[in-house]
């Protein structure tokens, strides 16, 4: 039989790898997506996301300034205050240890690189006393508990940020159509515009024509008394 692949056990807390920066800030329009995608879904559940989004994207186009400026006015806050935040995490101990660590790990891993090379360029590794007192005393933290908690972390991270990063092609291929959309309505509107004046300019005319006609008709005409 298979051995069943055993998860975290109950009641156990994983480590935390590294100290929780500030959230990064998003745009108005994501929170308009956001606060309104959850409505949609309730009103439309057999809906795909892609029609989700198409749909917020025509209704977003489509509110005045005045509607779409309490979400710019929240993003612009919540840009300041993460602004704030990463000044003050990138001055604080557990950033400062933070990098150390990062700075230590990337040391490590050259350093189990020279070791693989020299084992194979030797054809054998190296014997007790052989090694520098780096490698003698070095330690490769290989299946450890916080190794594995990195990985299982750095993947749910990458897996997030793909679907972030998925989510926010489609809402900018939405917004490109809708850009391309307004471009076409204004060059419809200024060509509408330049033919209107050409007939305004035409209508002048023709009363010109008129009043100089009737000016002329009337000066022939005798004065009574």
């Amino acid at each position: 039989q298979p051995v069943k692949k055993r998860g975290w056990p109950k009641g156990k807390k994983r480590k935390k790898i590294l100290p929780n920066g500030p959230k990064a800030p998003v745009t108005g329009y994501v929170r308009f997506l956001n606060e309104r995608r959850e409505q949609i879904r309730t009103q439309h559940p057999d809906l795909p996301f892609p029609e989700i989004t198409k749909m917020l994207g025509a209704e977003w186009s489509k509110l005045q300034l005045s509607e779409k400026q309490r979400y710019l006015d929240e993003a612009e806050r919540e840009k300041q205050q993460y602004m704030k935040e990463l000044r003050e995490y990138q001055q604080s101990e557990a950033y400062k240890m933070c990098t150390e660590k990062i700075q230590e790990k990337k040391i490590k891993k050259e350093d189990v690189g020279t070791v693989g090379v020299n084992t194979l360029l030797n054809g054998h590794p190296h014997k007790a006393g052989e090694c520098s007192d780096t490698f003698s005393t070095f330690d490769v933290p290989i299946f450890t508990e916080e190794f594995l908690d990195q990985n299982k972390a750095r993947e749910a991270e990458l897996r997030r940020l793909r679907k972030m990063n998925t989510e926010f092609e489609e809402q900018n291929a939405i917004l490109q159509k809708h850009t391309e959309s307004m471009n076409c309505a204004k060059e419809k509107l200024e060509q509408e515009l330049v033919q209107e004046e050409r007939q305004t300019l035409a209508l002048q005319q023709q009363l010109q024509s008129v009043r100089q006609a009737l000016t002329a008709s009337f000066a022939s005409l005798p004065i009574p008394g």
